[in-house]
């Protein structure tokens, strides 16, 4: 359970490991106003669909949802105080974005980063780990993934838990 004293947890997993469904089971069990903060943009049919479905599970489970895909440092400011319960699902996504909108991934990073530590409200982020696999053969590829490696080492350092998600079972890298 996460302590009502704005606390941060970062889940982390690979592509269908089951870290969104372990968050959500967090936030829930916090208890407090739940706020589902949706970065995906849909870019093709299929991404449309899954952002529909997903508006619907959420709208049935009692979320109220935020999609923002880009402004996170943001939203935080503006939702994470005391009493609440903020999901950000997830932030691999949202690097994506800002690197697809040409975005100064450095400013934009550390925004977040001030933005989750000065949280007053519980926060759990969600982010695939990408460390894991092969080199990528391209440049974009590369620096997504570096982008990607440095923004969850920054992240975990501010957590007070971190909890690696592999076939479905939490395993607490940090904090507990």
């Amino acid at each position: 359970m996460i302590q009502s004293s704005g606390s941060v947890t970062l889940v982390l997993g690979g592509a269908r490991s089951g870290k969104s469904r372990h968050a959500e089971t967090i936030c829930r069990e916090a208890g407090g106003a739940l706020i589902y903060v949706a970065t995906a943009e849909a870019r093709d049919d299929e991404m449309k669909a899954r952002i529909a479905q997903h508006r619907s599970d959420r709208a049935a489970d009692g979320w109220r949802t935020i999609e923002e895909p880009r402004d996170l440092a943001g939203i935080l400011e503006a939702e994470a105080t005391p009493g609440s319960v903020l999901l950000v699902d997830c932030l691999t996504l949202w690097l994506t974005n800002q690197l697809l909108g040409d975005a100064d991934i450095d400013l934009e990073i550390d925004r977040l980063c001030a933005a989750v530590s000065a949280s007053s409200g519980d926060v759990v982020l969600v982010a695939n780990e990408v460390g894991f696999g092969i080199v990528p053969e391209n440049r974009l590829a590369r620096a997504f993934r570096d982008h990607a490696g440095r923004l969850n080492q920054r992240i975990a350092a501010l957590a007070d838990r971190v909890i690696l998600v592999v076939a479905g079972l939490p395993v607490e890298v940090k904090g507990r």
